[in-house]
């Protein structure tokens, strides 16, 4: 009689660099990395080793996709018996992938097997870009969004006090900026009022949400570290025609990852009651990290690590 893997922490089938735990029937949204180094499951053998050292890791291969077989057949028994998977997600926008179904993937045990705290933080992760971005308490991952850089937005939506549509009251997008040798500011500065119009004036349809936007000042600007790099916010207060208003924010920073191409991360919030609170906008900056350096953060008055 077969048996499930025990809870543990294994490799994440969709992120094979962090460790991700396994409940005993599902993958969960905790995340970590590695504490130990894991030795490769295939490849040539290094001359003098001998076949013994052959045969240890074929049978470290067969076991580790063994392991893989039965959670992926646990978890489409439960698709069977339940309507749908316990616990697993699709993507759900074109630049961030937030696939947490397990595959066949091969996994491995770590040294730890200790359950997660029960307040470890949710993220998106951005793989495009090399980052990830905390799912603060009150957002969802994106879904049913016309924009495809649209990474999370608050739950629901409401009917827009201008022209008919559907409106939230925030999102938050992230992509990879056009102009790959301007300074974060000049990026942030160039993107700000793009981010307002898009977000309070029209949409991509063309109608006016909001009845269109009157007036705009900034409220804040500045440098600031994400994820260990130098970069620069620019936050506008939009008013409208109809409705609160607004607030909008350009955040412009280098990737940590392959060419460090810059990324540009926009907020766009409600104004009033409704609208998420102005310091969802720097927790989700502060909390922004390079995709499997958990430790490397970032923030206003944060040391700051290389710029282009």
């Amino acid at each position: 009689m077969s048996s499930t893997p025990p809870p543990g922490w294994y490799r994440d089938p969709s992120y094979p660099l962090v460790e991700r735990w396994w409940d005993g029937s599902a993958w969960t949204d905790h995340r970590r990395q590695p504490e130990t180094p894991q030795e490769p499951l295939a490849g040539p053998r290094p001359a003098g080793r001998g076949p013994g050292r052959a045969k240890v890791i074929a049978l470290t291969a067969a076991g580790a996709v063994l392991v893989a077989a039965v959670v992926t057949g646990v978890v489409v028994l439960a698709r069977d018996a339940g309507g749908s998977g316990s616990g697993a997600e699709a993507k759900t926008t074109a630049g961030s992938s937030v696939t947490t179904t397990p595959s066949a993937s091969a996994t491995s045990p770590s040294a730890s097997a200790s359950e997660p705290s029960a307040d470890a933080p949710s993220v998106v992760e951005d793989e495009l870009n090399g980052i990830t971005l905390p799912l603060p308490d009150g957002w969802v991952r994106a879904e049913n969004v016309a924009e495809d850089d649209v990474v999370m937005t608050t739950p629901g939506t409401y009917d827009c006090p201008g022209d008919p549509g559907l409106c939230r009251h925030g999102q938050v997008l992230s992509r990879t900026a056009t102009a790959s040798d301007a300074s974060p500011k000049a990026l942030a500065r160039g993107d700000i009022a793009d981010a307002m119009d898009t977000a309070f004036d029209r949409d991509g349809l063309g109608s006016r949400p909001f009845g269109g936007v009157t007036s705009h000042r900034e409220v804040k600007a500045g440098t600031v570290a994400v994820g260990g790099r130098a970069g620069y916010f620019v936050r506008w207060r939009v008013t409208t025609a109809k409705g609160p208003g607004g607030y909008v924010q350009s955040l412009a920073f280098p990737s940590s990852v392959g060419s460090e191409a810059p990324v540009i991360v926009r907020f766009a919030f409600d104004a009033g009651a409704d609208g998420p609170p102005l310091t969802d906008m720097d927790k989700i900056t502060k909390g922004i990290r390079p995709i499997g350096d958990p430790a490397t953060g970032g923030g206003v008055g944060s040391s700051i690590g290389a710029s282009r």
